[in-house]
């Protein structure tokens, strides 16, 4: 693990500042530990890594303890009613993701309740922001039928065409908005 330096302070969920040096590991290191991760998902799996069908098989089956007749005709849930969440290998790549982000956390000394803005954001407004922007990407997932996981990791590793225009088109997209929203947290 390596330190950053130069970071500016971030607001938490109060008007206090948060430290500025805060531990991260090397990004070369975990982009390693990354593609060993997909990797071991071909060898084990059969297929590359990806967090849409895990999220599917939840909300269908939390959708069908209220609404079981409804959830089992919905064309966008059915496929992922027929089994429980916990059956679908995915799931356990989401739980796994978290825990491993909590320990990464914990053993870094990261673990603290904050909302991060920018000092001219209320957090009211940062929520809020993060709920549109978390729904705009769900919604962008289902109708790709996958998630950026799925489309840069895995597609990319398979060298296809169409996963590495979508991650310049995500990278150009996000450097562009930058322009505008950057004011925001300075």
């Amino acid at each position: 693990m390596s330190a950053a330096t130069s970071a500016p302070p971030l607001a938490g969920a109060g008007s206090r500042p948060v430290a500025s040096a805060r531990r991260h590991m090397n990004p070369y290191l975990a982009g390693f530990g990354l593609g060993l991760v997909l990797l071991a998902a071909f060898l084990i799996m059969g297929r590359g890594l990806g967090a849409t069908a895990a999220s599917g098989s939840v909300v269908a089956w939390l959708a069908g303890l209220v609404a079981p007749e409804w959830t089992a005709a919905n064309p966008a849930l059915k496929g992922y009613y027929a089994e429980p969440p916990w059956v679908n290998w995915t799931f356990y790549l989401i739980v796994g993701a978290f825990v491993g982000a909590l320990v990464s956390a914990k053993l870094a000394g990261r673990i603290r309740f904050r909302v991060e803005r920018g000092p001219h954001l209320s957090v009211q407004a940062r929520l809020a922001l993060a709920f549109v922007g978390g729904a705009v990407a769900a919604m962008g997932a289902k109708l790709a039928k996958g998630c950026t996981s799925g489309q840069a990791l895995t597609g990319g590793a398979q060298l296809n065409v169409g996963s590495w225009i979508f991650m310049v088109a995500v990278f150009a997209g996000a450097y562009a908005l930058a322009y505008f929203v950057r004011k925001e947290w300075r």
